[in-house]
């Protein structure tokens, strides 16, 4: 797939594995920013010895409010071979870690297959996490299964307009919503051991974007008539002005109003599993 890349649903055709840059600006090398011991994710995925998370840089998205811009955006990151990618999961296995939580990994997937199979062959044995924008072809997903436990992905957007205006993206409703089906049919509703740390299913995000309450009451209809209510959704609150919003001179912060509003409307869905922040 990488020969005409394939990858993400943007299919741009460059030959990646001739060295070629994408859309994603990234060829046949992998860049990571930083492999660390994470304590800040939802519940389940950081639990009580953290997630093992791999930071990978740049992305197949331009999202002008990218918290994340250095890494996704300039690309601020070293080369990795799929060797090292391969005994970095291990060595934060080593370290007592719940799960391998894998950051903007679209670009990458063929890498991290390889590199999976790798660990696993070396004795990786905990869950795989692949954290995404929710930008995914269902081909290059399709050939992920099985070596991925947890989906951690996005749903932006419920309009290709605003998908347009705030990620430079045309298609994004359309493959989103393909991916978290076939994601869901993959692994199922999120599952958890005895102490209630998470193993295998879906668990989606949506951060909630100032003035676009409607954007997000259509992503949560999406869940619950099309997925299903027991969808563990975790709700974010956490917009801040970063990287270009200015220049759609956006707010400075999301409106407390705005983020009620949002969990209003997951109640009237019946939408009870999942995470929510403080407004």
């Amino acid at each position: 797939m990488m020969d005409s890349c394939s990858l993400c649903p943007r299919a741009c055709g460059v030959n990646r594995n001739k060295g070629v840059k994408g859309v994603c600006k990234t060829a046949d090398k992998i860049f990571i920013a930083s492999h660390t011991v994470h304590n800040g994710e939802e519940p389940p995925i950081s639990g009580t010895r953290g997630s093992g998370t791999i930071f990978f840089s740049n992305c197949s998205l331009n999202c002008v409010f990218c918290q994340n811009y250095p890494i996704s955006q300039l690309g601020n990151g070293r080369e990795i071979s799929n060797d090292d990618l391969a005994d970095i999961m291990l060595n934060l296995q080593d370290k007592g870690v719940h799960n391998i939580n894998l950051v903007t990994p679209t670009h990458y997937s063929a890498h991290i297959a390889k590199a999976i199979y790798e660990a696993k062959q070396k004795g990786l044995k905990i869950p795989l996490l692949y954290n995404s924008s929710g930008y995914e072809s269902v081909e290059a997903l399709r050939l992920l299964e099985g070596l991925i436990d947890i989906y951690l992905p996005d749903i932006k957007y419920s309009n290709d307009d605003i998908a347009f205006r705030y990620s430079n993206v045309k298609n994004y409703v359309e493959a989103n919503r393909a991916a978290l089906k076939e994601m869901k049919r993959q692994v199922g509703n999120l599952s958890f051991d005895s102490d209630g740390i998470a193993q295998k299913g879906l668990l989606i995000r949506h951060l909630v974007l100032p003035n676009e309450i409607e954007n997000t009451k259509a992503c949560l209809d999406f869940i619950a008539k099309e997925l299903s209510k027991d969808t563990y959704i975790s709700i974010m609150s956490q917009y801040h002005k970063a990287y270009k919003s200015d220049d759609l001179k956006m707010p400075q912060k999301l409106d407390n109003g705005q983020y009620q509003q949002a969990l209003d409307y997951m109640d009237s869905l019946g939408l009870e599993n999942g995470w929510r922040q403080n407004g």
